[in-house]
Parts: C-alpha cells; structure tokens; sequence
C-alpha cells in the first residue's frame, strides 16, 4: 500500500514517512497541494495524509478535489486544533483528523484503522433500499442512487449501510459508532452528526431532502424510506 504524505515543513514529512516505512507502507511525499493532486492521478494511492495549510492550493481544496473521484482514506495532520477547523476538515471530506504536535505512534494506529479490513464492511449485504432506487454494493465500497455512484468517504458508507440495514431501528451515536466504525474508533461521537449531514447533502432531492435520514430528537437517528 502506498501512502501519500502532503507536508510542506520536510522535517514533519520526514518522521511521518520513517514510521510508514517501519510498518510496511510504501511513501511518496508532496510539499504543496497542486503537486499532491498530480500525484494522486498519477499514483495508485492507498491513503492520504494532509496538510491545511499547503503552498499554492489550501488542503481543504486538494480534499476536496480527491473526494471528487476517489473514497480513498484522508487523514488530516495539522495544527488547526479548534472545534469549528475540525468539523469543517470533516465537511470537506476527510475521514479522520490529527492535531499538531501529534504522536507518530498514534498516527501510525489511525492509519492502520482506516487501512484495517472492516469487519462491519465483511458483514454487509448488497442490496437495494428506497423502493430500489439506492443500491449498496460492499464490493466497490459504493453508494449508487438511480443507478449513479454517490462519492462517499468509508466511514460514510458503513454508517448509510448500518442504518439501511435495519431501516425500523432507531440507533443511537453510540450504537452507530460500534456497529458502524468499530470499537477502535477513538472520534468524537459529535462527528456522526457531521457524517450524517453529509450523507443528508450527497443524496438529498425533493420529498427526500434528509437523504432518508431522519433524526430521532433525543436519541439518534433512523433510515426512513418514507417522506
């Protein structure tokens, strides 16, 4: 598996690219966001660890350009810490996010957590749902709607498919972060509701304009075939 490492300060590249190396990954590095971007169409890449603040393209952008074609892992490294540059990290697309100054070790763990086979994902069928207009299809690790792959990041797809999956059940944060993510996942449960708006904004259309998710006010939240 081959990691891209978006860095501009060499040094942090450096330490990031030695500890992928000592756990197997192979590394390329990239020191601004349009030369991140080039790499990524060029290269088979397994997960992405981003920079913010990059020379001549932001990391939200080079984010969001990837999302626009890839579900591959993103895994923001940066030194904005505060709650509003999280969520917004996560809006953009990312699927996990580390705060600067960080611990190569606990980063190596995020990594191997997006890296890791799910079993969740092993456990999903494929199937229809909406009156067979949105399929799941854990093979591809896709979302289709009308036919039409939806672009989602991971976690977003084993939370759609955890919800759809028993569309009567009302789950809460908790239950969806350990049917859904794994008991390993160490996130914020706050960061389901972002996941959630996202998927809401990926597959909203009229009469439907939750995404067929509707919130539980006290408890959590429900896939709804009905409007």
């Amino acid at each position: 598996m081959k990691i891209l490492i978006v860095e501009d300060e060499a040094p942090i590249a450096e330490v990031v690219s030695a500890y992928a190396k000592r756990d197997g990954y192979d590394t390329i590095t990239a020191g601004d966001g349009m030369t991140a971007l080039e790499i990524f169409d060029r290269e088979d890449i397994s997960l992405v660890i981003l920079d913010l603040m990059l020379p001549k393209l932001s990391g939200e952008e080079v984010c969001r350009r990837i999302r626009e074609k890839s579900s591959v892992p993103i895994i923001m490294l940066t030194a904005k810490t505060g709650e509003s540059d999280v969520v917004y990290g996560l809006d953009t697309g990312a699927n996990d996010y580390v705060a600067k100054p960080f611990s190569p070790r606990v980063l190596m763990a995020r990594i191997r957590a997006q890296l890791r086979p799910s079993a969740t994902r092993d456990n999903i069928a494929a199937g229809v749902c909406a009156d067979g207009r949105i399929e799941i299809d854990p093979e591809r690790v896709e979302i289709r709607k009308d036919g039409k792959p939806i672009p989602v990041t991971k976690s977003e797809f084993l939370i759609f498919s955890t919800l759809a999956s028993r569309p009567i059940r009302t789950w809460s944060r908790d239950e969806i972060i350990r049917n859904a993510l794994g008991d390993d996942y160490d996130g914020f449960d706050r960061t389901i509701d972002t996941y959630i708006k996202n998927l809401r904004k990926k597959l909203a259309e009229p009469g439907h304009e939750n995404g067929w998710i509707k919130t539980i006010y006290g408890f959590g939240y429900r896939f709804d075939d009905e409007k």
